[in-house]
């Protein structure tokens, strides 16, 4: 089974969620924490190209509203790369696949897959 990545802050309740859902089905995890370190380039193209550049950014998150980006005119994508804590976590990825949110029924469907 190829490994799951999960990308989000220990602070995010989707993010334990999701660490949980894994968790009760014995599916190991590695864990990223966005406060320490960021997506990699190739990461970052991989989930781009699975979700869309739009369905990335968390627009209702607290670092949108606390940089008052809502009536701002900005790159998503460099505005993304310079600020992990604008994702929309949980990231859960299994390359090529990968979700951003709580989405437990997509993730249901990746292991009955594997």
């Amino acid at each position: 089974m190829p490994i799951i990545q999960i990308f989000g802050t220990n602070k995010c309740q989707n993010t334990k969620a999701a660490q949980r859902f894994f968790k009760e089905r014995r599916v190991p995890v590695q864990f990223i924490d966005l406060t320490e370190k960021g997506l990699s380039e190739g990461e970052f193209q991989s989930i781009k190209k699975a979700v869309g550049l739009e369905n990335m950014m968390d627009r209702e998150g607290r670092e949108y509203q606390k940089l008052n980006l809502k009536y701002q005119k900005f790159d998503i994508e460099s505005k993304l790369k310079e600020n992990n804590l604008l994702l929309k976590t949980p990231v859960v990825r299994q390359t090529p696949k990968a979700t951003v949110g709580y989405a437990p029924e997509t993730w249901k469907q990746w292991l009955a897959q594997s």
